[in-house]
C-alpha cells in the first residue's frame, strides 16, 4: 500500500514532470510504492500538460547505417572553357523480336495435411487432420479463402443454421394432428 499523495510529493511530481522526466524516472525518484501508472493518473488529474523537451535515457549510441544520399541535380559544369560540339549520329533501328508466349508456371499442387505447427502460415487453412497425440498430426495447410480455412473445409466448418421448433412450436404442432 503506498503512502498516499501528500503535498511533498505533489510539489515534487509537479517539479519533475516540468523538467522533462519520465513517468517512470519521477516514480523510481518518489519511491515508496508510487508506480509509473500512479504518475501518469495523478499527471492527468491534475491536468499538467507543458513539459520541457523529454530527458533521453543515458544510452550508448551506435551509429546507424545511412545510405549515401543520390544526386537529384546532375554536378555543375565548368563553362570557362567552350566544350567541342557533340556530333549527333543517327540511330539505327533496332530489330523487334516477336513477343514471346509466357511459360506457364509449373502447377502448385497443395495438399492437405502437408503444414505443421511450425509452418502453418498467415494464409494457411488451418483444419486439423489427425489425432493431436500422434506423430503423423498435420493441418490442411491450403490456401485459406476467407478465415481460418480453405474452402472445403469452411463449408465443412461453417454449417447454416437450422431454424429449431421450441418447445411451444411442437405442442401446437402436435396438436393438429389430434
Amino acid at each position: 500500500m503506498t503512502a498516499g499523495w501528500t503535498e511533498d510529493r505533489v510539489g515534487a511530481l509537479k517539479k519533475l514532470w516540468l523538467e522533462g522526466q519520465s513517468a517512470s524516472q519521477i516514480a523510481k525518484q518518489l519511491g515508496g510504492g508510487v508506480t509509473r501508472n500512479a504518475v501518469i493518473g495523478k499527471v492527468h488529474r491534475l491536468g499538467l500538460s507543458g513539459r520541457a523537451t523529454p530527458s533521453q535515457p543515458a544510452r550508448t549510441t551506435t551509429t546507424a547505417f545511412r545510405p549515401a544520399k543520390t544526386r537529384t541535380t546532375p554536378p555543375k559544369q565548368d563553362y570557362g572553357q567552350p566544350s567541342a560540339p557533340r556530333r549527333i549520329e543517327a540511330v539505327q533501328p533496332r530489330p523487334v523480336a516477336a513477343p514471346v508466349a509466357p511459360t506457364p508456371l509449373p502447377a502448385i499442387v497443395e495438399q492437405p495435411g502437408t503444414a505443421t505447427v511450425l509452418t502453418l502460415g498467415a494464409h494457411m487453412c488451418k483444419w486439423p487432420i489427425g489425432d493431436p497425440s500422434s506423430r503423423e498430426f498435420s493441418f490442411c495447410g491450403r490456401r485459406a479463402s476467407e478465415g481460418v480455412y480453405c474452402v472445403e473445409h469452411a463449408r465443412v466448418a461453417y454449417q447454416p443454421a437450422v431454424k429449431k421448433n421450441g418447445a411451444g412450436e411442437l405442442t401446437r404442432s402436435l396438436r393438429r394432428y389430434i
